[in-house]
């Protein structure tokens, strides 16, 4: 057990939660509606479901009915994996792009970020189903009551919630059915305005009645096909109808004296595992907390990782390489030895041995705990949403590559390379904590600041939340939160780093919860903390 230091001395200070049961999300009245669930005698499963559909309605900006999700579930005994990422249309490959979009300077196809042609196959709401038919315990129509009510009557709109709803309609508003949907009165909701979703709540309330499976099987699937069609786009009703979520088996490296779990490729959480075994190799503990030298390692490290990931990483049928192989001791022992203790660098992949998203996670009194992300992508995702049923379409296929030579390109059936990534810690075979932070690329960078903050400095998980933090971007350059240390930020820019301006501070930054047990072995309760960054809550009881 850590003895943590429960100082905080970051100016963005939360007290942490101490609960039995526990919910912590990045919108109030979803950690309520998940809250809602335990209270009623649901467990966390229970819990993380109320709070992912309430989520759907109070933060589209965000996530939506034609999400893609992750999870991981303690469930007393063992961990747990799924995967509901979308996999590409029958009617996708390099062809189709190039027809409609033309190539690029080396020939590849060309592949759009926004509109019908960046929407795989919507996986949250399968993920739903999956954890409920197995770890669920009240039916699941009560599950879905909170988000139904919210989007019949309305939910007024925070003030993180419009800055970035105004900053989407520009790049949105012609996208089918986004106007409708999500400009009332020709714009933007404005904060503390009333916000309804008529055609959300339709489909909740089908959902409800004929399972999460009719999505996929029945009226929603109807509506998605008809209006993919009449916009000249090939969907199939065998596209939606073949789609099932995977059951996976998480991927672990110790760091520490714990274990840190990722769910495997597509998703990018393996990065953070190769970071945590670079930095296993130097003694963290040894520089100051948040000295020059004790960030210049970590972010090094997460730079080499990204390297590749980045070269790697893709639907796992069309890796060359494994994950074990990328995560093996004797690799990253090599890759450590690539870090100048002095000097910025711009790594390259090495070579193993061959052969807009919400973040929430909950906890009950039994033990069970549920480490959940579902993602609409950038923001409002496709921009798509289908007319009178409120599904406002993801655009993970902006993830696939064009380039026939990459692992990662577009091909029918296959999974994108996916930012989306919840994690999870344990201790000689014991829940430690669940866990996960927002935000893109920050995803596993964020995981990496947390934990090395809190299992090699015993920071609190609150101060651990709440301290500033640093981004790596694909360029390498940095970007560096406001608050960062002034002196660490200077003797970076000695060793050469390259920063460069921040306009979205939730974008580049990410928020996190974070569940932590107080006692892995016995029932004491846990500690609770929600990100400040993006009006996150923690309730419990």
């Amino acid at each position: 057990m850590i003895n943590f230091n429960w100082d905080n001395p970051y100016l963005t200070t939360r007290t942490p939660l101490f609960a039995r049961n526990a919910v912590a999300t990045s919108h109030p009245l979803a950690a309520q509606a998940g809250n809602q669930a335990l209270l009623n005698g649901g467990n966390a499963v229970d819990a993380a479901i109320a709070a992912a559909a309430t989520l759907t309605i109070v933060e589209p900006v965000s996530n939506g009915l034609g999400s893609d999700a992750f999870a991981m579930v303690w469930d007393g005994q063992q961990l747990h994996g799924l995967n509901a990422s979308g996999t590409a249309p029958s009617h996708w490959d390099t062809a189709w792009f190039a027809k409609r979009y033309g190539v690029d300077a080396h020939g590849h196809a060309r592949r759009p970020e926004r509109g019908w042609d960046s929407v795989t196959i919507p996986g949250a709401i399968a993920a739903w189903g999956a954890l409920h038919a197995r770890f669920g315990r009240l039916p699941f129509s009560r599950l879905l009551e909170t988000a139904i009510e919210i989007a019949e009557r309305g939910v007024t709109i925070a003030p993180m919630v419009a800055r970035k709803w105004q900053a989407a309609v520009p790049l949105l508003h012609d996208q089918p059915g986004f106007a409708q949907t999500f400009m009332p009165n020709g714009r933007a909701p404005a904060v503390a305005e009333k916000f309804v979703m008529p055609g959300a709540a339709r489909t909740l309330r089908l959902l409800a009645d004929q399972g999460a499976r009719a999505f996929y099987e029945g009226e929603p699937a109807e509506a998605i096909v008809r209006f993919a069609q009449a916009s000249g786009v090939p969907l199939s009703h065998s596209d939606l109808a073949a789609y099932q979520p995977e059951w996976v088996t998480p991927v672990t490296r110790r760091y520490r004296g714990y274990d840190v779990h990722e769910l495997p490729p597509n998703g990018q959480g393996i990065a953070a595992l190769i970071a945590l075994g670079i930095l296993e190799q130097f003694d963290l503990a040894s520089l100051p907390l948040d000295s020059a030298a004790s960030q210049h390692l970590q972010i090094e490290a997460m730079k080499l990782a990204f390297a590749d990931i980045y070269n790697y990483v893709a639907d796992p049928r069309a890796m060359a390489v494994t994950p074990a192989q990328m995560l093996d001791d004797g690799y990253l022992k090599e890759r450590a030895k690539l870090i100048d203790l002095n000097r910025a660098s711009l790594p390259l992949p090495g070579m193993p041995a061959s052969g807009g998203t919400v973040y929430l996670t909950t906890a009950d009194e039994s033990g069970m705990m549920v480490s959940f992300i579902q993602s609409n992508y950038m923001g409002f995702g496709s921009g798509v949403v289908v007319p009178e049923y409120g599904i406002s379409l993801q655009n993970r296929g902006a993830g696939f590559s064009g380039d026939p030579r990459s692992a990662n390109v577009v091909a029918p059936g296959k999974r994108p390379f996916h930012t989306i990534i919840p994690g999870f810690l344990t201790k000689d075979g014991f829940p430690q904590m669940s866990f996960g932070v927002m935000g893109g690329d920050m995803q596993p960078q964020g995981h990496v600041q947390t934990l090395v903050r809190m299992l090699d400095y015993q920071q609190q998980p609150q101060a651990a939340c709440d301290a500033p933090r640093w981004k790596v971007n694909r360029d390498f350059t940095l970007d560096l939160e406001a608050g960062f240390d002034d002196a660490a930020s200077a003797a970076l820019a000695e060793r050469g780093h390259q920063f460069k301006s921040v306009n979205d501070p939730y974008m580049d930054f990410g928020s996190g919860q974070f569940i932590w047990k107080l006692s892995p072995e016995a029932d004491h309760g846990y500690v609770i903390a929600s990100d400040s960054r993006r009006d996150g809550q923690a309730i419990g009881f």
